[in-house]
Parts: structure tokens; C-alpha cells; sequence
């Protein structure tokens, strides 16, 4: 369960134990409104909740929070990745253009391309144990 979100560690260990969002959320003492959010990833169940949660779900209190803290943190890799990606690919478009237009001088144009080459590495660098 290491990849799952808290949501759909909620959701799996409930369907595990055979309970609707309704059982659930009447020995939590919430509604089920409550839980369809927790699993869905709309919102956390609350922190003095969780010790609670986790001994109705069978699991750890580590367990449910490593699983938001991973799930996180894979967001966060992601919008990163994006974000380099996005920058290399800007300044190399830049670049182009402004050279078609003659609107850039050498100088600007490799520091750039720098710019451009530095995301660029640091994002396959970054994930080069990924592939």
C-alpha cells in the first residue's frame, strides 16, 4: 500500500473489512459525507482522529500518515519536473524566436540557453534512477 494516497488506503482497508463509508463514519462519529472526502482526497481525517481511524481499519497510525507524506511528496516531484521541463523548453522557444526576429544579442541568447540546459539536466538528473 506504499503508493496509495490516505484516500485510497481508507478506502481499500474499509472494503477489506466489508464496511460502507456509512459504518465507518458512525464508529468515527462522522458523517459519511466526511469519509467520501477523506477517499477521495478532498480533505484529512483530523489528526486526533487518526489513532483511532487506524485501530478501526486495522492498520498503523504510521501506516495512514506515510501514506499522505509519500503521496505528497510524489506532487511535489511532479510540479517540479514540470516546472523544469517547462522553463528549458520556454528559454529554447525564446531563443528561436528572438533570433528569427533578430531581437537578441549573443550574449543573452547563451545565457538562456543556459538557463534552458541547466533545467534540463537537473530534471535528468534528478530522475535518472526513475527509468
Amino acid at each position: 500500500m506504499s503508493n496509495k494516497s490516505i484516500g485510497e488506503m481508507i478506502s481499500s482497508l474499509r472494503k477489506e473489512k466489508g464496511m460502507t463509508q456509512n459504518d465507518l463514519a458512525e464508529k468515527m462519529n462522522v458523517t459519511d459525507k466526511a469519509v467520501s472526502k477523506w477517499e477521495r482526497n478532498l480533505s484529512c481525517p483530523d489528526i486526533n482522529s487518526i489513532p483511532k481511524l487506524a485501530e478501526i481499519l486495522g492498520t498503523s497510525v504510521e501506516d495512514l500518515l506515510n501514506a499522505q507524506v509519500k503521496k505528497q511528496t510524489n506532487k511535489i516531484d511532479d510540479i517540479v519536473n514540470i516546472s523544469l521541463i517547462g522553463v528549458g523548453l520556454a528559454m529554447g522557444i525564446c531563443i528561436i524566436v528572438s533570433s528569427i526576429l533578430n531581437q537578441m544579442d549573443t550574449n543573452n541568447a547563451v545565457i538562456m540557453l543556459g538557463i534552458g540546459m541547466s533545467c534540463l539536466a537537473i530534471y535528468l538528473l534528478k530522475n535518472k534512477d526513475n527509468k
